[in-house]
């Protein structure tokens, strides 16, 4: 199979770890946002939807978006447990996988989108056409981005992880929103969050960390 990816970009990275935890091993091809390529003729022909990650399985089947691919690979190989074991826990880690996705990831991707002068005119991701950048967009994101990052400070005061006791796909999640927020957003954790730093470091200590 095949891994349409970028290997700067969080949501991709997202599906590496993924598969990385999981020991999977594909074809990966890797594809440059900035210079346009998801947006070229050919990689069109593979996802009409010009996002990345997508996934090309052996029989052709194709997916995106990277819960989606998360998913099916928890579903084909269960270990180690990702996405939660019962009813319950799946329903709580789904959960705090979405706060981390609105309140963090977005930011920091509204932050990169909408100051980078590359993407002047493709404010928006995928195939899209032109959209316009806007400039305050960035400074907004900017201080959501740090709320974020004292909320989930705050909630790791209580909790070894982001959605609990044992890792899961919110702590990859989290992971690629502060490693983004921190060099292309460049707004890297606040000093005084020690809770947050020490997960951090914890994380991304992780031989996954580093697909």
């Amino acid at each position: 199979m095949k891994l349409y990816d970028n290997q700067h970009a969080p949501n991709p990275r997202r599906a590496r770890i993924f598969m990385a935890e999981k020991g999977i091993s594909y074809d990966n091809i890797q594809v440059d946002i900035v210079a346009a390529e998801n947006l070229s003729v050919d990689f069109l022909g593979v996802n009409p939807r010009g996002v990345l990650p997508t996934l090309v399985l052996d029989d052709g089947t194709i997916l995106d978006e990277s819960t989606a691919i998360c998913r099916y690979f928890e579903e084909i190989k269960p270990e180690p447990v990702l996405m939660g074991t019962d009813p319950i826990s799946k329903a709580k880690i789904e959960s705090r996988q979405r706060h981390i996705e609105f309140d963090g990831l977005l930011r920091a991707q509204e932050v990169f989108r909408n100051s980078y002068r590359g993407f002047a005119k493709r404010g928006l991701g995928g195939n899209v056409g032109e959209v316009a950048a806007i400039p305050e967009l960035a400074e907004r994101g900017k201080l959501l981005l740090v709320q974020f990052y004292r909320d989930l400070n705050n909630y790791l005061a209580r909790f070894e992880y982001a959605a609990g006791e044992l890792f899961s796909i919110a702590d990859i999640t989290a992971l690629c929103t502060i490693d983004f927020g921190s060099t292309a957003a460049r707004l890297p954790i606040p000093d005084g969050l020690k809770d947050l730093k020490r997960w951090h470091s914890l994380v991304k200590a992780r031989p996954s960390a580093k697909a």
